[in-house]
């Protein structure tokens, strides 16, 4: 495997705490990430994402720094819980900058799943493509009026 982590940054003409609400708050995060989203914003807390067609991912929230920082946990498969070898950790950071916010995430932990190493290649790419889709949804959801 190439690389065990996916990085990302978008520049997203918003607050900071306008991007953290649509991040973090479910309200928000289930019209740019899935169908259908849950969030116990908690260290510890319980976290769902749901895809029409490709089920429900089970998540563990980590880490919670209002406005700046947010990161989970959560499985590689619908419906597994997430743990050692089936999840891996995403990490959102929130910069203010002079045109509103930069967003950044980490997606790391690809080469502990407990897969082949092509599947762990293939969960590592199909996500790098995946962030690119939900975060350029991110922003243009938060970047339209609050609602």
């Amino acid at each position: 495997m190439a690389h065990d982590w996916i990085e990302r940054e978008v520049v997203i003409d918003a607050s900071r705490e306008r991007v953290w609400a649509v991040l973090t708050e479910a309200r928000h995060v289930a019209r740019w990430f899935g169908d259908a989203a849950e969030i116990d914003r908690r260290p510890g807390g319980r976290a769902r994402f749901g895809w029409a067609g490709d089920g429900v991912f089970e998540a563990v929230v980590d880490r919670v720094e209002p406005p700046t920082g947010f990161s989970f946990r959560w499985a590689r498969d619908p419906g597994v819980e997430p743990g050692e070898g089936t999840a891996t950790l995403v990490e959102f950071t929130l910069t203010e900058i002079p045109l509103g916010t930069l967003l950044r995430v980490v997606e790391t932990g690809f080469a502990d799943l407990q897969v082949s190493a092509d599947e762990q290649a293939k969960a590592a790419e199909d996500n790098a493509e995946g962030w690119a889709e939900e975060l350029a949804d991110l922003k243009d959801y938060a970047e339209r009026a609050v609602s």
